[in-house]
Order: C-alpha cells, then sequence, then structure tokens
C-alpha cells in the first residue's frame, strides 16, 4: 500500500470550546489524523447553529493540515420508525446536519441505519426511508459532504445490521451516488462477523466490496467489543483488549479496501486511552 493512500487515523473529540479551540486542538494534540465530531445535543432534537467564525477556521485548520473530518448525526435519528413526529424530525436533523457538515468543511455525516421497531413493519420502514431520504440525496452538490450509511449492531429489529443486509438497504435508496458506507467493526461484530478468526476481517471487508460496490466504503468506526461475536450488543472496547482482536484490526489497516479510508475510534477510556489507541492503529498499519 503507498505511503499516500494509508488510512488516516483518528478519533471521535468533544466539541467543548468549540469546533476550532478545542475539537481540532484535542485531536492534534492525540495524534489524529482524521477527526469525527457531533454538531449538537448527541442525545436530543435541538439544531445548534454553530459559530460562523469557529466553523470557518476549523475548516481552514483541517484542509491545511489534510484532516479529513466528519459529522455523526445525533442517536435518536431513526426513519425506520412508525412514529410520524420521528421520521420528520429525523429528516429535519439530517438535512439540518448535512448542511452543518457542509459548513464546516466535513467529508460525510454519519447515520445510523435504524430499525423497524414492531414486528412485521420492515417493507413499510423500507418505504419511508426511500420517500424521505432520496429528496435529501438528490439535493446533495458533488462537491458537498456525503451520506454516510452505518449498520447497526443487529438489536431491535434493525433494517440493516450485517453486511449481507447492505444490498436492500442499498437499493431501496437507488444505491445513490452521494451515499456511501461508515462499517463499525463493534457493530458488524455484534451481528455476527467472523472478525475473530483467521482471515475473518478480510473477508468481511471482501463480502462488503462485493455487495455495496467498489468506493462505496468512505469511513470506518474502529472499535474492539466488549462482548462475543453475535451478542447483538454494542459495547465498544480498546483495540486489542475486546473479543475481536488485535490481528483483525492489522488486517483491516492492511487491506487494499481501505486505501485513504479513515478509520475513527470511538473507544472507552479518555484522551490518554485514545491517544494509546491512535498510536497502536498507526504501529499496526507499518509493513
Amino acid at each position: 500500500m503507498s505511503p499516500t493512500r494509508l488510512s488516516p487515523i483518528g478519533c471521535h473529540v468533544p466539541v467543548s470550546g468549540g469546533l476550532a479551540k478545542g475539537a481540532f486542538r484535542v485531536a492534534r494534540d492525540l495524534g489524529a489524523e482524521t477527526l469525527q465530531v457531533f454538531v449538537g445535543n448527541p442525545r436530543g432534537w435541538a439544531q445548534a447553529q454553530g459559530d460562523p467564525t469557529q466553523d470557518q477556521l476549523f475548516r481552514t485548520l483541517c484542509e491545511e493540515a489534510g484532516v479529513p473530518a466528519f459529522v455523526h448525526t445525533p442517536y435518536l435519528v431513526n426513519l425506520g420508525s412508525p412514529t410520524e413526529e420521528t421520521v420528520q424530525r429525523s429528516v429535519d436533523t439530517i438535512a439540518h446536519n448535512l448542511t452543518r457538515a457542509a459548513a464546516i468543511g466535513a467529508r460525510g455525516v454519519v447515520v445510523h441505519t435504524g430499525s423497524c421497531v414492531s414486528d412485521g413493519a420492515y417493507e413499510q420502514a423500507m418505504k419511508q426511508i426511500r420517500e424521505r431520504l432520496l429528496p435529501l440525496l438528490d439535493r446533495l452538490p458533488e462537491d458537498g459532504p456525503a451520506l454516510l450509511l452505518e449498520p447497526t449492531a443487529g438489536q431491535g429489529r434493525s433494517l440493516c445490521a450485517g453486511i449481507e443486509d447492505l444490498p436492500g438497504y442499498l437499493d431501496a435508496l437507488d444505491r445513490h451516488p452521494r451515499l456511501g458506507i461508515c462499517l463499525d467493526t463493534c457493530h458488524v461484530f455484534a451481528a455476527g462477523a467472523p472478525l475473530d478468526r483467521r482471515g475473518g476481517m478480510t473477508r468481511t471487508l471482501q463480502q462488503l466490496v462485493e455487495l455495496a460496490g467498489p468506493g462505496r466504503l468512505r469511513l470506518v468506526h474502529g472499535n474492539d467489543s466488549k462482548d462475543p461475536r453475535g451478542s447483538f450488543r454494542d459495547r465498544h472496547e480498546r483495540i486489542g483488549q475486546g473479543h475481536i482482536g488485535e490481528a483483525a484490526f492489522r488486517a483491516m489497516v492492511r487491506h487494499p479496501a481501505m486505501r485513504g479510508v479513515p478509520v475513527i475510534l470511538e473507544t472507552p477510556g479518555g484522551q490518554d486511552a485514545w491517544r494509546e489507541d491512535i498510536a497502536l492503529l498507526k504501529k499496526l498499519r507499518k509493513r
């Protein structure tokens, strides 16, 4: 793998103190080459408008340092919900996050693929997703942020968890060119992917390319798992300290499908732990 095509490695950082003075400063102090932020309350619907001065400074700092930035939507977003209020709020929140991402120069906006909540509601949920997301995707400019679908851990009647669920979800959205995939290693492992087995990570990434298409993988959330494979439990662990194991992450950062694809850590432990995990992944990606 060419050094210029290595996966940038970073983490999700807090925005206290502002995007530029807080998030960017923390990321660089940790040795991060990429970063992810929330642009509002991750557990609420309120839409923060941001500070234009901070937005522009953050954008400039990221561009000058060559640090790709990403935005994660709030956890409440669920386009598959049977409750119309939740669906509409989800659409509004995604649209707002895309607008904020464009303002700060972020490369993509991550959104969980959601759940249908009730038994037998899958088809209706996918119809809602198609009707609500396609118009939004059609409005995205080619030079703006992409919408990155993040499959979940398989809990609560997930609409998309394992790699094998991706084709149906992408097809419902006509495999829109402004759609990308954000693969969370803990999620896919919890949904049953054999990342802990020899060659499991390699086969999983190859399956993703085959089913989603080349170039669709735009971001990876690099998280080990506190729980065993197939647990359907989304509990992140530090790299190499969970059930996935260090060898899988070594295979991940060296896989051809990962060329240039940023890796964002969402691991526990705080800044000292993040610094160590970033350094570990950088070490693992070396030949």
